[in-house]
C-alpha cells in the first residue's frame, strides 16, 4: 500500500459543496469500515437537510452562472479531462473501491475503475451533439424544431454495491447535458465518490458544478422532496424506489430508478457448454452477487441439466474467497455481517422450500479477516414461485430450474415481478432472436454475462423500475425538449382567427 493510499484510508472527509469540502451542519462524523476487516478507514461528514439545502444552492448558482454559460464543447472537454484522471488514478481508486466495498481487486481494477474512465469519457463526446430536430407541418406557413435543454440541479442517489462505476452512470451524462449535481452515496461506501469529487476540482470543473454530501438516508429524503431539484437518478431496492416515486410526485420531479432484479439465465442443450458455465459463473459471483443485474435464476433444459450443474458447481467449489485485496480472490467480502445473515435465511428458507442445496450455503470464516465471507451457493429443484426464485438475495446465491421447451423457459423467465436482464445460451440463431423479443427485460445477453456498456442503454420495466441509464438515452434523459414554432408568414397574412 502506498503512503499516498494510507493517507486516504484515514482521512476526515467533509461534504464537497460548491468547491469546497466543509464540515456537515451537525459537527458530527460517521465512521466508514472495510467489510473484509472491520477497520475504520475513514471519517465522513454526517449531514442534515441544511446541508443538501446548501449543495443545491451551490448547484443552482453553478447552473446559473458559469457552468450554464460554458459552451457544450468546453463541457466535453473537462468530462473528458476527468475521464482521464480516473484513468491515471487507477491503482489508488481500485485500492480506494476494494477496501470500501469488499469486491475483489482485479473486479475493480480490471471493471469498475476503466468502465469509470470509459464512461466519462463517453459522455464527454455527447456533450455537443444533443442535436433536436425539425417538425414538417402541413396545415400552417410555420418552421417547426425542438431543442433539447439540461433540467438543472439533478439529486443522484448512489447504491453501495458499485458506488464509482453506478455514479459515473449518473454524474457523466447529466453533467454532459448542461446539468449540475448533488450526489449523495450510500451510507457504507462513500469514499470514492468524494475522491471523484477531488478529481473534478482538480481537472477544472467549476464549483457547484458537482457536490457530494454524505450520511443517512435521511439525505437522500431531502434530496427527493427538494423544490430545487428538478430530476432524482436512483439506483437501489425496490422498496426504496418506490418511496422515491411517492416523496417526488408532490413536486413532479423527472425520475430515473433502477432498482432490484432477479433475472433469468437460460441455458438450451444446444448452447456451448463451456463458455455458458463461465458465462453463468461471472453473471452470479461477480461482486458476490451484490449486482443488480445478478443471472441468479438458472434456467436449463433437462437435455444438459444433471451435465450442465455438475460442470458448474465444480467450477464454483473451486473459486478462491478471500482477501479482497489479493490478486488471486475471485470472491470478496460481503458488506455487512447483518446482510450476509440475510443471504444465509433465504438459502435456508429455499431449502426448507424443497431445494436441494449442491455447494455452498454456509458463512466461511478466513483467517485473520471479518465473519463477512460467504461460500458460492447453488441449489436446484428451485420452484419458480419460491421465495428463492422470486426475490432478490443479493449475494453469492443461484437457484437452478430445469425447463423442458423454449416457450415453458419464456413463461418461467417472465413470471417474475422484475424485469432487468436476461441471458440465452444457445447456438441456435433464430431461436436467439425469438426468445429475445419474448422476454420481459430490458436488457438480453446472448451467450454473454450481463455486462453494461457505456454505450447501451440499461434499465428495465415492472418492478425494476423506470427509465434508463447509459447510451443515448442515458443523456437525453437528463433533458428537456422544447417544441419551437416560427411563423413563416408572409406580412399581411398573418394568423387570424377573431377579425
Amino acid at each position: 500500500m502506498t503512503t499516498e493510499t494510507t493517507a486516504e484510508a484515514t482521512r476526515v472527509w467533509g461534504n464537497f459543496i460548491g468547491g469546497t469540502f466543509a464540515p456537515s451542519a451537525t459537527r458530527q462524523q460517521l465512521a466508514v469500515r472495510n467489510p473484509a476487516t472491520g477497520e475504520t478507514l475513514a471519517e465522513v461528514a454526517h449531514s442534515s437537510a441544511a446541508d443538501v439545502d446548501r449543495a443545491v444552492d451551490a448547484a443552482t448558482t453553478a447552473f446559473h452562472g458559469e457552468w450554464g454559460a460554458m459552451s457544450p464543447r468546453e463541457r466535453g472537454k473537462l468530462l473528458r479531462a476527468l475521464g482521464a484522471a480516473v484513468d491515471a488514478h487507477r491503482e489508488e481508486l481500485a485500492e480506494l473501491e476494494t477496501r470500501n466495498v469488499g469486491k475483489p481487486i482485479r473486479e475493480t481494477s480490471e471493471l469498475d475503475i476503466p468502465g469509470t474512465a470509459a464512461c466519462f469519457d463517453y459522455y464527454g463526446t455527447w456533450a455537443d451533439k444533443l442535436y433536436g430536430e425539425t417538425i414538417p407541418n402541413s396545415s400552417m406557413p410555420v418552421l417547426n424544431y425542438t431543442i433539447r435543454q439540461p433540467l438543472g440541479v439533478v439529486g443522484a442517489i448512489v447504491p453501495w454495491n458499485g458506488p464509482l462505476s453506478i455514479g459515473s452512470w449518473k454524474v457523466a451524462p447529466a453533467l454532459a447535458a448542461g446539468n449540475t449535481v448533488v450526489l449523495k452515496p450510500a451510507g457504507l461506501t462513500p469514499l470514492s465518490m468524494l475522491r471523484l469529487a477531488e478529481l473534478a476540482q482538480d481537472v477544472g470543473i467549476p464549483a457547484g458544478v458537482f457536490n457530494v454530501v454524505t450520511g443517512p438516508s435521511a439525505i437522500g429524503d431531502a434530496l427527493v422532496t427538494h423544490p430545487g431539484v428538478a430530476k432524482v437518478s436512483f439506483t437501489g431496492s425496490t422498496s426504496v424506489g418506490q418511496t422515491i416515486m411517492s416523496r417526488a410526485a408532490p413536486t413532479m420531479k423527472a425520475l430515473t430508478l433502477e432498482c432490484g432484479g432477479k433475472s433469468a439465465n437460460i441455458v438450451f442443450g444446444d448452447a456451448d457448454l463451456d463458455a455458458a458455465v463461465e458465462a453463468t459463473l461471472f453473471g452470479i459471483f461477480l461482486n458476490q452477487g451484490e449486482v443488480c443485474a445478478a443471472g441468479s435464476r438458472l434456467l436449463v433444459q433437462s437435455t444438459v441439466h444433471e451435465e450442465f450443474l455438475g460442470r458448474l458447481v465444480e467450477r464454483a467449489g473451486r473459486l478462491r474467497v478471500g482477501d479482497p485485496l489479493d490478486a488471486t480472490t475471485q470472491v470478496g467480502a460481503l458488506i455487512s455481517r447483518s446482510h450476509l445473515d440475510e443471504v444465509h435465511r433465504c438459502v435456508e428458507a429455499g431449502v426448507s422450500d424443497g431445494a436441494r442445496l449442491l455447494t455452498g450455503g454456509e458463512p466461511l470464516t478466513v483467517a485473520g479477516l471479518a465473519d463477512t465471507f460467504y461460500t458460492p451457493t447453488i441449489l436446484d429443484g428451485v420452484d419458480n414461485g419460491s421465495q428463492l426464485a422470486q426475490q432478490e438475495v443479493f449475494g453469492p446465491v443461484l437457484a437452478a430450474i430445469r425447463f423442458e421447451t423454449p416457450e415453458q423457459a419464456v413463461q418461467l423467465a417472465n413470471d417474475n415481478m422484475y424485469g432487468l436482464s436476461a441471458n440465452i445460451h444457445t447456438t441456435h440463431v433464430q431461436r436467439a432472436h425469438s426468445m429475445a423479443a419474448r422476454l420481459q427485460a430490458g436488457s438480453i445477453f446472448v451467450n454473454l454475462p450481463a455486462i453494461p456498456f457505456a454505450e447501451a442503454p440499461f434499465g428495465g420495466l415492472k418492478m425494476t423500475g423506470l427509465g434508463k441509464d447509459l447510451g443515448r438515452d442515458g443523456i437525453e434523459g437528463f433533458t428537456f425538449k422544447k417544441s419551437v414554432v416560427v411563423s413563416l408568414a408572409e406580412p399581411g397574412e398573418h394568423f387570424r382567427w377573431y377579425a
